[in-house]
């Protein structure tokens, strides 16, 4: 928008400037042909003058002309000549006149001088031909032509039109870079606006714009107006992450207790009410799970830039994969794991961890006994990627699309224990390290999870 501004000034500048330049050019141009024509005529009349005197009277006054024509062409560098009323050459010298000069001839003999000439520019004419008759009215004896160089007249002109051009090249430079301080002045505030925008947008609900600045009176309205818009956001995101952290954590402890009583019913129960024992502590071990996850999500979004740092992903998910692969082996379901020696990614620390525990969880709980799990990760286009891919069920389009909602569980799965926030969370955890959580089919079935982290430059590994 800034380039846009700048070209709109720079050229409503252009256009006055040129509206300007050019008239006043073509004005002195103007003024300057019409002087040209005034001093040749005056010296064409003189000759006139001559001319009639020596039509009339002959013999010296002949010879005063022609002495006069040889004067006036060697001083000017120019070209004469006078003719009687029959056409006679009565006197000539310098360059010739031509064929070009018949029309103006003619005029003269009907008694009519030159009354304009073309116009005189740097590019031409380089002579002009003015036409003069020597005598009045019907008493036309014959006819002076002069054809004079116009070199000092378009040297004038060239040197007006040059100090024009460069008054405003100089103006149109400093147009532009006015229009340039200019534009940034005006777009500033929305610069400012963008930044604060992106900030907020990536998790950093204390960015505010700056106040107080420069710009424009009503883009600074704006700016005040956005902080204070922002403000009652950032507060009512606050009030409600730290109602569900509290919320969350405040109930830890009557479950808790809740727990110790429930399992000290234990001996009290008869056989027949057994079942409905151990379902109400499974019910207590997912409200459980779902108070910590409740916990780790409202941490996660709790709105404080997490420190981004390298971190071994290798020796993160090492400890945790030996422990899957126990569980794994307990239900039946084939375990492989590729990893390499060393892999560095810059991202929230435990983050690789983390979101290892929710897929291969999830993997594990989907895949029937006799099944395969798939973990993987390795280094592609500059990112780490970890890919833990099973062959259960999978989910359809249209259930990959919302599975990373919050409390979001598939209706074909409603009876499997979870408490619907495994992903969000791992979704949430990738963000906040600049990576991303992405939920792929795999053929002929199944689902791959696959996380991609910025990878540790080689030379930045610390």
């Amino acid at each position: 928008m800034r380039r846009r501004l700048r070209l709109t000034y720079v050229l409503l500048i252009g256009a006055l400037l040129g509206a300007l330049a050019v008239p006043l050019g073509l004005a002195y141009a103007q003024q300057r042909t019409h002087q040209l024509l005034l001093d040749r005529r005056a010296d064409a009349t003189h000759l006139a003058g001559l001319a009639e005197q020596a039509v009339r009277e002959g013999g010296p006054a002949e010879a005063d002309l022609a002495a006069e024509v040889r004067r006036y062409t060697w001083l000017y560098d120019a070209g004469a000549e006078v003719r009687d009323a029959t056409g006679a050459v009565l006197a000539a010298g310098g360059v010739g006149v031509g064929d070009g000069a018949r029309d103006a001839r003619h005029g003269a003999l009907a008694g009519r001088t030159t009354e304009r000439l073309p116009l005189v520019t740097p590019f031409g004419p380089r002579r002009v031909t003015v036409a003069e008759p020597a005598g009045r009215d019907a008493q036309v004896v014959g006819t002076v032509l002069l054809v004079a160089p116009a070199d000092a007249a378009r040297r004038d002109v060239a040197l007006v039109w040059a100090a024009l051009a460069a008054g405003a090249v100089a103006m149109f430079a400093a147009a532009y870079v006015a229009a340039g301080r200019l534009a940034r002045w005006t777009l500033r505030p929305v610069a400012e606006l963008d930044a604060a925008t992106e900030a907020i947008a990536a998790g950093q609900l204390h960015a505010r714009a700056p106040v107080g600045g420069s710009g424009p009176s009503e883009l600074r309205r704006l700016e005040e107006r956005f902080n204070a818009m922002a403000d009652i956001v950032a507060a009512v995101v606050e009030r409600q992450r730290a109602f569900v952290a509290d919320a969350s954590h405040e109930l830890r402890t009557p479950l808790a207790v809740l727990t110790l009583r429930v399992e000290n019913l234990r001996s009290e129960l008869t056989d027949p009410g057994s079942q409905d024992y151990e379902r109400a502590l499974d019910e207590i071990d997912r409200l459980s799970a779902l108070l910590d996850d409740l916990l780790a999500l409202a941490q996660v979004e709790s709105g404080t830039p997490a420190a981004v740092e390298p971190v071994d992903v290798v020796g993160e998910v090492r400890p945790r994969l030996d422990a899957w692969a126990e569980v794994a082996e307990a239900r039946g379901i084939g375990f492989a794991v590729r990893l390499p020696g060393e892999l560095t990614a810059r991202c929230v620390p435990q983050t690789a961890g983390r979101v290892l525990d929710v897929a291969v969880d999830n993997a594990l709980k989907f895949t029937p006994e006799g099944g395969r799990v798939e973990v993987s990760l390795a280094e592609a286009a500059g990112e780490v990627v970890l890919r833990v891919a099973d062959d259960g069920p999978g989910l359809p389009p249209d259930e990959l699309a919302v599975a990373r909602d919050r409390f979001w569980r598939s209706p074909r799965h409603s009876n499997v224990d979870g408490s619907g926030l495994g992903l969000a969370l791992a979704d949430e955890l990738a963000r906040a390290s600049g990576g991303s959580l992405d939920l792929l089919p795999r053929e002929p079935h199944g689902l791959v999870t696959r996380l991609r982290l910025p990878l540790q430059p080689s030379g930045a590994r610390q």
